[in-house]
C-alpha cells in the first residue's frame, strides 16, 4: 500500500469516527436522584476508625466523586427529628420546617387513603416486646421483619374484633402499617419503635394514656395478637412475635406545590417504601413499582435501574431510593451493612452508569443518604450527610483518586445546611437561602 493509500486509508478511519461520534444526539438533561437510606455512619472501632462506606467496595462511587463533586449537607433541619420523611423532603425541594406535618399521612398518600381535613394517619408497626421484670423492652421495632402475609392476617383479626367507625389500620408491607383515626387527634408526643431498640419503653408507651380511645384501641390489638396462631406459631419456630401494635408519626395531609409546576421536571419515583412513594405522590411525581422490590437487603437493585431506564427516555428527573442500608443498620448489623453499601454501589450506580447511554449522553447525578443511621446507636443521626454530583458534561477529567466517604466529604468545602439548598444546586438553580 502506497503512502498515499495509507493516508486515504488513515482519512476513511477518521472519518468513520466522526461519524460515529456525530450519532449521539445530546438531549434535554436528565437529573437523576440516588439515595442509599441509612448509609453513612460514624467510624468504628472493628473498622480501625473506619466507617462501613470507607471499607465497602464502591468504584463505581468512587468513580462519580473522582470525576465530579463531593460535599455534604445538613438534611434535617435544627429541632427536627432525624427521619426519612425529613430528610427526603427537603432533598426533593420542599423545606420541612414549612411543609411537614407527620409520617403517617405521607404513607397514607402512598396507599391512596383519602383523608378528611380532620382525620389523622398514624404510622403503625408491628413490633416484639418482651417484659422483664418490670420493664417493658422494645426487642423488635420490625416483629422479626414479619411476612406481609402474616401481617396482613393479624391486622385483619384486629380490625374484625375492635376496629369502630373512628379508627382501624390499613394493612401494608411486612411491619409497616397505617392507623387511621378519623376526626381523631394529632397532637400527641410519640416516639418511632427504632429509636427504642433494647430500652425500656414504659415511658413512651404512657404517651398514650392522654388518648384514652386510642389507648383503649392499642390494648385490644394486643390481646388479640398475643392469641393469635400466627404469633403461637412464630414463637414455636422461634421467630419474634408481632405481639403489639405501635402508633407514631402521626398527622395531617400536608399540602406541596406540584414538582412538575414547582422546578419544570417531569418526574418519577422508585422506592419499596411508602413513605417515599407518598412523598412522591404528594409532591405529582410519577411511582413506579418494581417487582421483586423489598425495602429490604434482598430488593430488586437491577430491576429498579431498568425501571428507571425505561422512565428516564419521558422524564426529566429520577429518583431511586434504596432502602436496605438503614434497615441493616437498625439492626446493627456491621456485615450485612456493608453488603448493603456493595450491592448499592455494584447493582444501583455502576450498573446505572452502564445502561444510561442507551438513553442519554446528558446528565447529572446526585448520590447521597438521607440520614447517617450508625450502627452503634441503632438509630438516625441528625449529622451532616455525604453527598456526590457527578455532570456528564462537565465532569470529563479526573481530579484526583477520591475515596467516597464520610471523612472526604466533610473535608471538602462544599457545604450545604439544608436538603432544598443541595437539590436547587443539583438541578442547577440558585437557592437564595445558603448562606
Amino acid at each position: 500500500m502506497s503512502k498515499e493509500e495509507k493516508g486515504t486509508s488513515k482519512k476513511k478511519k477518521a472519518t468513520k469516527k466522526e461519524r460515529k461520534a456525530e450519532k449521539v444526539v445530546t438531549g434535554p438533561r436528565k437529573y437523576i436522584l440516588l439515595i442509599a437510606d441509612g448509609m453513612g455512619d460514624f467510624p468504628l472501632k472493628e473498622l480501625e476508625g473506619k466507617t462501613p462506606l470507607e471499607v465497602a467496595i464502591t468504584p463505581g462511587m468512587d468513580f462519580l466523586a473522582s470525576y465530579g463533586e463531593i460535599g455534604s449537607c445538613q438534611t434535617v433541619p435544627p429541632n427536627m427529628h432525624p427521619g426519612s420523611d425529613v430528610a427526603i423532603m427537603g432533598l426533593l425541594g420542599y423545606p420541612p420546617e414549612e411543609k411537614y406535618t407527620g409520617r403517617g399521612p405521607i404513607e397514607a398518600a402512598a396507599r391512596g387513603i383519602t383523608l378528611r381535613p380532620e382525620d389523622v394517619a398514624y404510622r403503625c408497626n408491628l413490633v416484639t416486646l418482651r417484659f422483664e421484670g418490670k420493664e417493658l423492652i422494645m426487642e423488635d421495632y420490625s416483629a422479626g421483619h414479619i411476612s406481609t402475609e402474616e401481617a396482613i392476617e393479624l391486622i385483619n383479626s384486629i380490625n374484625h374484633k375492635a376496629a369502630t367507625d373512628k379508627i382501624e389500620i390499613i394493612p401494608g408491607v411486612s411491619y409497616r402499617h397505617i392507623l387511621i383515626w378519623r376526626g381523631g387527634s394529632g397532637g400527641l408526643h410519640t416516639y418511632p419503635p427504632h429509636d427504642l431498640i433494647g430500652k425500656n419503653v414504659w415511658f413512651a408507651f404512657q404517651t398514650y394514656d392522654e388518648e384514652p380511645y386510642l389507648k383503649e384501641f392499642i390494648l385490644k390489638a394486643i390481646e388479640i395478637l398475643e392469641k393469635h396462631p400466627i404469633n403461637q406459631r412464630r414463637k414455636l419456630e422461634n421467630k419474634r412475635p408481632a405481639n403489639a401494635i405501635w402508633p407514631w408519626g402521626q398527622g395531617r395531609t400536608p399540602e406541596l406545590e406540584p414538582f412538575e409546576e414547582k422546578y419544570h421536571l417531569k418526574g418519577a419515583a422508585i422506592s419499596a417504601v411508602d413513605l417515599i412513594k407518598g412523598l412522591a405522590k404528594l409532591a405529582g411525581l410519577k411511582v413506579i413499582d418494581v417487582p421483586g422490590a423489598t425495602g429490604y437487603i434482598d430488593t430488586n437493585y437491577e430491576g429498579k435501574v431498568d425501571y428507571g431506564i425505561e422512565a428516564v427516555r419521558e422524564c426529566d428527573f429520577l429518583l431511586i431510593h434504596v432502602e436496605a442500608p438503614d434497615e441493616v443498620s437498625h439492626e446493627g448489623n456491621l456485615e450485612l451493612k456493608i453488603k448493603a453499601i456493595d450491592d448499592f454501589d455494584r447493582r444501583i450506580v455502576r450498573y446505572l452508569l452502564e445502561r444510561l447511554p442507551e438513553v442519554t449522553d446528558n446528565f447529572r447525578i446526585l448520590v447521597c443518604c438521607d440520614h447517617l443511621t450508625p450502627i452503634t446507636i441503632r438509630t438516625h443521626s441528625i449529622k451532616p450527610v455525604p453527598w456526590i454530583i457527578f455532570d456528564s458534561a462537565l465532569h470529563t477529567k479526573k481530579k484526583e483518586d477520591i475515596k467516597f466517604c464520610e471523612k472526604t466529604a466533610y473535608a471538602s468545602p462544599n457545604f450545604f445546611k439544608s436538603g432544598p439548598a443541595l437539590f436547587e444546586y443539583f438541578i442547577e438553580r440558585k437557592y437564595e437561602d445558603n448562606k
